[in-house]
């Protein structure tokens, strides 16, 4: 697996895991790991029709009790509310970051937080959920990655990477957004 990447734990919705591969494609995560056996994307003959896009195609998912196992060379980066942790606000984002993300119901277990290398919290006055957590982190990686003039900022036409629909809406109409 290819960074950076996400890590799902022990996730509770197939929603929230097709949510996370829709994230990861659009600002640019490689991969997406989940662990657990409370979702099986093997009972869908697709990904939920919510989260289904083009480009999630570029990203690799799959299940897996073991997700550090697949990844070599990586800095692991647990999302989690703690005293220790870091605010987002301020944190700089490794450049070979795998984001580990606790279940919807719980937290990371300690077992894989020792696993991981750094720690964030994302400051809000209340909690996110976790497809929601998953887009705020890989967004400000991007907008960060940017600032710092490491990756592109590309105009709006050229950034997005599918048709959205309501372009071709519009000129039908004879809006050209003039």
């Amino acid at each position: 697996m290819n960074t950076p990447g996400i890590i799902l734990i022990n996730p509770k919705s197939p929603h929230n895991v097709g949510k996370a591969l829709r994230a990861a494609s659009v600002f640019g995560a490689k991969s997406l790991v989940w662990t657990g056996s409370r979702v099986d994307l093997n009972q869908y003959d697709r990904v939920p029709r919510e989260e289904r896009m083009k480009g999630f195609a570029s990203v690799e998912f799959c299940a897996n009790d073991r997700p550090f196992d697949l990844f070599d060379g990586v800095t692991p980066v647990c999302v989690e509310l703690l005293e220790s942790a870091e605010c987002l606000t301020t944190f700089a984002h490794p450049t070979n970051a795998v984001y580990v993300f606790g279940p919807e119901d719980g937290s990371v277990p300690q077992v894989i937080r020792r696993h991981c290398h750094k720690f964030v919290y994302i400051p809000g006055y209340h909690c996110l959920n976790l497809s929601a957590a998953v887009d705020v982190i890989l967004y400000d990686r991007l907008a960060k990655l940017q600032l710092a003039g490491n990756e592109q900022i590309l105009p709006v036409g050229e950034m997005l990477k599918e048709q959205r629909g309501i372009c071709e809406a519009l000129t039908k109409v004879g809006w050209e957004g003039e």
